[in-house]
């Protein structure tokens, strides 16, 4: 068993995986399982990739390399790497991005210290030119974790949290194969399950903001499916173990993005989908600014949403 095997679903990113693939070689930790999982990429990625890893002959040992016959999407990547993993700890890296070259040995060196099923850290939102440190909260417990996920104040993003791989094995928890839009919630089912959690507070991932082409690009009917089948999944397992507040906050979370836009159609699925939060707005832990827009959305006051989407563009 090695300490942490790292999972990394390939697919579109010749532009980005060597950049990828090198800081993942030149970890400090020496003890890593490596698991590259080809999603049917129909570009150069696994070329790159190969010609990568082949300047890096002491790492040999600890690569997996294993290839999809066809395109199934982010989620049955992830699991496919789950299946192949004999660490103590999972790690998922996206192939479009990279980490600090400390990134895992300060994760798992924290992991041990504190015995914690999950370890999560700062990050860096990364564009092109500019890049901005993004803080997480610090959390004494599990269940003050899994508070602010429902939240929204902290994020559920698969690629800053090291989870025992225990966790998945122990209570059957996968990723939801072929609906990839919100498969990150999976984290959430996690941190249920976790019996103690730590903080790292330091930028150990840096999450790239520039590839149109990757797993998460977004936009279609089959999107809004998989986000309303992946909320629903979450909103099944926690209905019995969670508040209804906690569970109304999540819903509200979920659906937020829709008041980001430029479109009636989106202020409206705002109002369609679960509509039973509507009324716990006041007690969702967000910003005065969201607040506001919630409430816009909830009396169908829409020009403020298309001014405040404007005024969004024009300070990027």
């Amino acid at each position: 068993m090695s300490g942490v095997s790292v999972i990394v679903p390939i697919y579109k990113v010749e532009a980005y995986i060597e950049r990828c693939a090198r800081s993942l070689m030149e970890q400090t930790l020496k003890d890593v399982q490596y698991i590259f999982v080809d999603d049917a990429s129909p570009d150069n990625s696994m070329e790159v990739l190969k010609h990568v890893l082949a300047e890096y002959p002491h790492r040999e040992e600890q690569v997996c390399i294993l290839h999809h016959e066809a395109n199934r999407s982010l989620p049955a990547a992830r699991n496919t790497g789950l299946d192949a993993a004999t660490g103590e700890y999972i790690f998922h890296c996206d192939s479009d991005d990279y980490l600090e070259s400390n990134a895992l040995e300060s994760m798992y060196a924290k992991a041990i210290e504190a015995n914690a099923d999950i370890v999560y850290s700062d990050w860096f939102l990364t564009f092109p030119l500019r890049e901005r440190y993004m803080r997480c909260p610090a959390y004494g417990t599990a269940d003050g974790a899994l508070r602010g996920l429902l939240h929204g104040t902290m994020k559920y993003n698969v690629w800053n949290k090291l989870v025992r791989g225990s966790l998945y094995a122990e209570n059957d928890i996968r990723f939801p194969d072929g609906h990839g839009m919100g498969e990150d919630m999976t984290m959430i089912l996690l941190f249920a399950k976790a019996r103690s959690v730590a903080y790292l507070p330091n930028g150990t991932y840096h999450y790239v903001r520039q590839n149109d082409n990757a797993f998460t690009a977004i936009g279609s009917n089959v999107s809004y499916d998989d986000l309303r089948y992946n909320a629903e999944r979450v909103i099944k397992a926690l209905d019995s173990c969670v508040s209804a507040e906690d569970l109304a906050c999540f819903k509200l979370n979920v659906k937020f993005p829709f008041l980001i836009s430029k479109q009636r159609v989106d202020y409206e699925r705002w109002n369609l989908w679960f509509p039973e939060a509507t009324k716990y707005i006041s007690k969702h832990q967000a910003s005065k600014r969201v607040h506001l827009l919630e409430k816009c959305a909830a009396k169908r006051f829409f020009l403020p949403l298309r001014l405040h989407y404007h005024l969004l563009q024009l300070l990027q």
